[in-house]
């Protein structure tokens, strides 16, 4: 919401100079927070699990994606980028192939690029062919005993080319995945929070049907500050929560974060951000779009 915004400068200072504490301690900003996510969201998504960052906020989706589902495999995109934990440097082929290489339970599906991957424009069905892949892929791991925990994507990839997945890919993709026994984590950690205009979440531009099992969230969630979350539906979380192990996260909910992410969504709706990245990049597409008609060399526009 732009660099130093006076309302989340003002909002942090505010609250630093009541309490800040470490989230053993209950705060009403907490549970305002958490209900104010919740009405950008499918009802669906219903329990909310506060952090510090995007990196925390997917290693969280995967411990609970296999706690859920008792599986260890994961499914993700080709030069994917989800983090700089150990457990996501091994789901980022971006970042693994230059490092210790592929885990035996990691496996990656062609990125759904319609201009430049395997199937393009020209198809008759590339939503179909795309998720056609991530189906061969679950029977080749169920060959050889592998279970899949969860089919694991940034709702944009953004790393891979800021491609945008065709419509249907991801309802597709969810189906094989949720008959092997899996579940389908949405990273919105760099393209949420009305960033892409239309709606105020990216996977929703797969259409109204869509709804993933989990959705991750930093970045843009605090403005600069570290805050991050994930938000999950009520059986995932309570398969979680069975364990016994709770979930504790020193800062992670703190009283200045919640009141940081509060300023922060008041401000995009004050201020019609997300109707203002729609008009700006409508404006910047169709200029792009016709330098693209004028000049060969310009392929693609995202």
């Amino acid at each position: 919401v732009g660099h130093c915004h006076p309302d989340i400068v003002k909002a942090a200072h505010e609250q630093n100079q009541l309490l800040n504490t470490n989230s053993r301690y209950l705060h009403d900003n907490l549970v305002d927070y958490a209900e104010r996510l919740s009405k950008t969201l499918p009802e669906k998504l219903c329990t909310f699990y506060f952090l510090n960052s995007g990196s925390e906020a997917n290693d969280l989706a995967l411990r609970m994606a296999r706690q859920y589902t008792k599986h260890e495999d994961v499914i993700v995109l080709d030069d994917a980028y989800h983090g700089h934990l150990t457990s996501l440097i091994d789901i980022s082929p971006y970042k693994f192939r230059n490092l210790e290489g592929q885990k035996e339970w990691v496996h990656v599906a062609p990125v759904p690029d319609t201009y430049r991957g395997i199937y393009r424009e020209d198809h008759e069905d590339s939503v179909t062919a795309y998720a056609n892949e991530v189906r061969s892929i679950i029977e080749q791991a169920h060959k050889r005993g592998r279970k899949i925990a969860a089919f694991f994507a940034e709702s944009l990839p953004s790393v891979g080319g800021q491609i945008i997945p065709p419509a249907g890919y991801f309802q597709k993709v969810a189906e094989h995945v949720h008959e092997a026994g899996g579940i389908f984590i949405a990273d919105e950690i760099q393209v949420g929070f009305g960033r892409v205009g239309k709606h105020f979440w990216a996977f929703q531009l797969q259409g109204e049907d869509f709804i993933p099992d989990i959705v991750t969230m930093g970045k843009p969630i605090g403005n600069g500050h570290p805050i991050a979350c994930v938000a999950a539906t009520k059986e995932v979380a309570e398969a979680f929560a069975a364990t016994g192990v709770e979930y504790f996260n020193t800062f992670g909910g703190n009283p200045v974060s919640c009141a940081v992410g509060l300023a922060v969504l008041d401000v995009i709706e004050k201020e019609h951000l997300q109707a203002h990245a729609t008009e700006v990049g409508n404006f910047l597409m169709e200029l792009l779009n016709q330098q693209k008609i004028k000049h060969p060399i310009i392929g693609d526009v995202r």
